[in-house]
């Protein structure tokens, strides 16, 4: 992709937004631009041009209601700053401009030097693929639902029906971290031990366990969590921080995937003027560590999404530049087997594709919403219509009968 005229691209963070404006595109780019660098809403005896020329950020491109801004490479911390000081700077202030009505962070390109201060993914596609024997077909899982409310052992016993239906992945639901009638503790042991059943019997799963927490216990959290033989971590990245993230990544004593939720991403994705895209929290999270990461359903399931966004969602997840591992991209929102054959057909089979009700609203229980969600898989596998594989699959007709196809 050609970023900009005239310019070392690995010189500069560059950002496309999405500007509306009463004024000319041409004088509200550039107060974007002033404003998250070196400029302000007056004219400053402390400003030079030597700073102005070093530090400003440049308007590379107008098109239509898109502009294209650099900000050299210089204005971002070498060390201490993090993805925190990244968003004040691309993310910050630019959005209370009275020169704009709504403005959005489409998308953000970043400079080697800036990669490099990032590790990436520990496991990614690749690596968890491994770690589940599964080289080929999409990973298919669940969240436990009701997302709160169920013991330990209750959450323990879904887990393993689950797995026995042909499950390889579940996880606790966002809102579920410690509390007293699911203490952590008591539940990561007793998923554990219903993993260490199905490992016995001779199936691969993992359980993502919440440890969604303040950033200063976040990593001690993990270390016990992992102790107890947890198989993956559960992060709200939005809600924790990217920090949190890159801290469990980057920890030596972490070595278990991480499993990102996106929860509260709403709260800015969701306007298609005004806020920030996905993709550039996409492209963070592969930066900072991320491993699997929720991306939408294509405009398939019950979350309000753009088909066309989530795709660049699932481009930038399994691309292979900035030189970090891909990964795993997570298509979960009111997903059901009908609809999976669909969703892998727009995707690929590079996938996880999970489900809560889905599985557990089976006419047959979990057991059998979770083979049917199986059966589900190899028909989008195997390139067969899901209505015809649903002939020779009880559990699979079930839920066609039930919730239908798309």
């Amino acid at each position: 992709m050609h970023l900009g005229e005239d310019i070392d691209v690995d010189a500069y963070v560059i950002c496309d937004y999405r500007v509306t404006t009463g004024m000319s595109m041409e004088k509200a780019a550039n107060a974007i631009a002033a404003e998250q660098s070196t400029g302000t809403w007056t004219d400053l005896t402390t400003t030079t041009s030597k700073i102005v020329e070093n530090y400003g950020a440049k308007v590379l491109s107008i098109d239509g209601d898109m502009t294209r801004i650099a900000f050299p490479v210089e204005d971002f911390s070498i060390d201490i700053g993090g993805v925190p000081q990244i968003l004040s700077v691309i993310a910050g202030n630019l959005f209370g401009l009275e020169s704009v009505s709504k403005l959005r962070l489409e998308d953000v390109f970043f400079p080697r030097s800036i990669q490099e201060m990032y590790k990436g993914p520990k496991f990614g596609v690749e690596g968890m693929r491994k770690l589940l024997d599964r080289p080929e077909k999409p990973l298919v899982g669940t969240i436990v639902k009701p997302k709160i409310g169920l013991s330990p052992k209750d959450t323990a016993n879904y887990v393993y029906e689950a797995g026995a239906g042909g499950l390889t992945n579940s996880k606790d639901d966002e809102t579920l971290t410690n509390q007293k009638f699911c203490p952590i503790e008591d539940r990561t042991v007793a998923v554990a031990e219903a993993l260490d059943r199905l490992e016995s019997e001779g199936h691969k799963m993992m359980h993502a366990i919440n440890v969604s927490t303040n950033g200063d216990r976040i990593v001690e959290l993990a270390e016990k969590v992992q102790s107890w033989g947890a198989k993956e971590l559960m992060v709200d990245v939005i809600t924790c921080g990217f920090g949190a993230v890159q801290a469990l990544a980057e920890d030596p004593s972490i070595k278990v995937p991480i499993h990102v939720h996106r929860t509260m991403h709403g709260a800015f994705t969701r306007d298609p003027l005004h806020g920030i895209a996905m993709l550039p929290i996409t492209k963070l999270v592969r930066m900072c560590g991320g491993d699997a990461l929720h991306i939408g359903t294509l405009g398939v399931g019950k979350m309000s999404g753009d088909p066309k966004g989530d795709l660049s969602n699932l481009d930038a997840c399994l691309d292979s530049t900035g030189g970090y591992r891909t990964v795993m991209p997570v298509l979960s929102g009111g997903v059901y087997p009908g609809m999976i054959g669909r969703m892998i057909q727009i995707a690929g089979k590079n996938v996880q594709v999970q489900a809560g009700g889905g599985v557990s609203g089976h006419p047959g229980g979990v057991r059998k919403g979770a083979m049917a969600m199986c059966q589900a898989i190899d028909a989008a596998f195997l390139d067969i219509p899901v209505t015809e594989y649903a002939k020779d699959n009880v559990e699979l007709n079930e839920a066609l009968i039930k919730w239908g196809y798309k």
